[in-house]
């Protein structure tokens, strides 16, 4: 089974670098710059589960594609998603299958108008990850999971394939013939967590710190009750796994979102906490104020930052 992994960025570079350390037949599809830097360093991992040097990645610029691979890892910001799509759509034949691990669901959306909506599965993934100067990826935290699946919940054929090749390789994998409500439960966490550190630039243990923790379950509830009202509640257990993260005393846990704005780089707030908002179905519902507050304050930040950009 021939992988093409789009980018290879913290997410990309480490899943595809795993599939590629296990063995399997994988290319990355990168710009030019990390073309060379790739060429040069190889692909480094460092993780608690362990480190990884693969020297020169089989990896092809977007203009060198010309035959369809059988499944597309696509990793990339909300932000950059089309042009991703225009990069990889040589790559899609007949039998490719799409592979995204974005968050929120509204590039489904975008990749079905684009490619139909045959080739696109449901897709996430659980790790925080980022690049070193160097380009080496980092694994920071204890998770590595992907998991995925036909979004209308059948254990395909293709599913099948896709999980017995990925087997093997170091992170969890697993198909899923619930995809889309494991994907509302990530988008309610990350909505939830990115929300509230954000606005309060701050880790969760420094907001427990400051008595905010009932702020940040606050916002929980909110971003559940937009899941609940779109059919796809939360389960119990997800709600308090996630309680328990946004009220951990101590815990410096903190969105990637935040690592953006504290860099003055663009952020997904669009794409999580807008279109949140998008579907919070009756406008009668239940209270959004905290979420409305959260998407403003990260709107406001993009268009200072566009603004001062010029």
């Amino acid at each position: 089974m021939r992988f093409l992994v789009v980018g290879a960025g913290a997410i990309g570079g480490y899943f595809g670098g795993r599939l590629l350390e296990a063995g399997r037949e994988v290319t990355f599809l990168v710009r030019p710059a990390r073309a060379a830097q790739l060429a040069a360093t190889g692909l480094v991992i460092r993780s608690r589960y362990g480190d990884a040097t693969l020297p020169s990645p089989p990896r092809v610029l977007a203009d060198e594609l010309s035959q369809p691979f059988d499944v597309v890892l696509l990793s990339c910001k909300a932000y950059d998603l089309e042009q991703a799509m225009a990069s990889f759509a040589p790559a899609v034949g007949a039998g490719t299958a799409i592979l995204p691990l974005l968050n929120g669901l509204n590039h489904l959306d975008t990749l079905a108008g684009r490619f139909g909506a045959e080739p696109v599965l449901g897709g996430q993934c659980f790790i925080s990850a980022s690049l070193d100067p160097t380009g080496a990826v980092l694994h920071l935290n204890e998770s590595h999971a992907l998991s995925f699946g036909e979004r209308d919940g059948t254990m395909s054929g293709r599913v099948r394939a896709i999980a017995a090749a990925m087997a093997g390789a170091r992170f969890d994998v697993r198909a899923s013939d619930q995809i889309l409500l494991e994907m509302w439960e990530k988008w309610v966490f990350i909505a939830s967590l990115a929300g509230i550190t954000c606005l309060m630039r701050a880790t969760v243990g420094d907001i427990v710190a400051a008595g905010g923790a009932d702020l940040a379950l606050g916002l929980l509830a909110e971003c559940a009750a937009v899941a609940e009202a779109a059919g796809c509640a939360p389960r119990s257990e997800s709600i308090e796994r996630t309680r328990g993260l946004l009220s951990a005393a101590g815990s410096p846990l903190a969105a990637s979102m935040l690592r953006d704005v504290e860099r003055g780089a663009p952020t997904e707030a669009a794409h999580i906490l807008g279109d949140l908002l998008r579907r919070r179905g009756p406008a009668s519902g239940p209270d959004r104020s905290l979420l409305r507050l959260a998407f403003a304050h990260l709107s406001a930040y993009e268009a200072r930052r566009v603004r001062e950009a010029v």
